[in-house]
């Protein structure tokens, strides 16, 4: 018989309130996973606040939903060096190739940009918040497993 392995995910945490980490929520909670969601408007303070005062894991996924939002960009800056297993952010290609060049020139290094998911999800084509969450989190599901996301029937195996 062969060995079980027992697998234990870690959080998702998101930021920032809006449709699409709403629908990550929704999708991952179902799926089985903790999901933080922090927003601008909350009493804990701000995502930056919050995201220092419980510092990721190396289970943990960090997704910043929200590219234009106020700390979007110094949320991620300060979420690579962390122990966040998984730091991404959705964004366009247009945004990402900009984020891209702004860590480059703040002298990020080739592991720490590979590291970022830019932009976050997989290409499934989405464009509502729903479509767009779903691949958020199936990606980091794939992640997760150690595995690449690509169709069962290429024949990844276990």
């Amino acid at each position: 018989m062969s060995e079980v392995t027992q697998h234990a995910p870690g959080q998702i945490i998101v930021a920032t309130r809006n449709a699409v980490s709403e629908a990550i929520a929704t999708i991952a909670e179902i799926a089985g996973r903790q999901v933080v969601v922090l927003g601008d408007e909350d009493p804990e303070g701000t995502p930056r606040e919050r995201l220092a005062a419980n510092p990721p894991t190396p289970l943990d996924a960090v997704v910043i939903c929200d590219h234009d939002a106020r700390e979007a960009y110094e949320l991620l800056r300060e979420s690579i060096p962390s122990r966040a297993g998984s730091v991404a952010i959705s964004a366009s290609r247009q945004r990402t190739s900009n984020v891209l060049t702004m860590l480059r020139d703040e002298g990020a290094d080739a592991a720490t940009l590979e590291r970022v998911h830019l932009p976050a999800g997989l290409n499934l084509g989405g464009k509502t918040p729903g479509e767009i969450a779903l691949s958020v989190v199936a990606e980091i599901q794939a992640w997760s497993n150690g595995r690449t996301g690509r169709p069962m029937r290429d024949g990844e195996s276990p």
